[in-house]
């Protein structure tokens, strides 16, 4: 489950990414952690993502945070890669990544499985569609838990 504040530093986050020609790819606060973690995942659009577009928008976003007030307590901010095994999230991935291997867990049973593998074909308003050894499936949008990229 997403924590709360998640939402607000994503809100915060996303335009600093974007005023450094990054993109904000996710966002996690995990407060089983002591202190706290906070990690950002960026990607850069236009090629690598380098060290040093991570310690760029962890300069700036450690300094909005800390005006903002938003995280109460102290905690750790991690800047990372997303890297090529992660999970899409965004329409322009689901385009990007059309016709890569994929794996798709559910959160409950889809025709008597929790796990899918096969080519992203697309993502429209109700499922996520993957070709599978030429079969065509369709999983249904409300059942998917993530997908993910996989090695090929």
């Amino acid at each position: 489950m997403t924590h709360p504040i998640v939402t607000q530093i994503i809100e915060l986050a996303s335009p600093l990414a974007e005023d450094l020609n990054l993109e904000l790819v996710d966002a996690v606060f995990q407060t089983n952690k002591t202190p706290p973690i906070l990690r950002i995942d960026v990607r850069n659009p236009g090629g690598d993502t380098s060290l040093e577009n991570c310690e760029q928008m962890s300069r700036i976003l450690e300094e909005e945070l800390d005006l903002a007030e938003i995280i109460p307590t102290a905690y750790v901010l991690e800047i990372s890669s997303p890297g090529i095994s992660r999970i899409l999230t965004s329409d322009r991935e689901f385009t990007a990544f059309k016709g890569f291997a994929v794996r798709i867990k559910t959160f409950a049973p889809y025709k008597n499985k929790k796990e899918w593998q096969g080519r992203l074909q697309q993502r429209d308003e109700t499922a996520i569609h993957i070709n599978q050894k030429g079969k065509a499936i369709a999983i249904p949008r409300e059942l998917v838990a993530k997908v993910q990229l996989e090695d090929e």
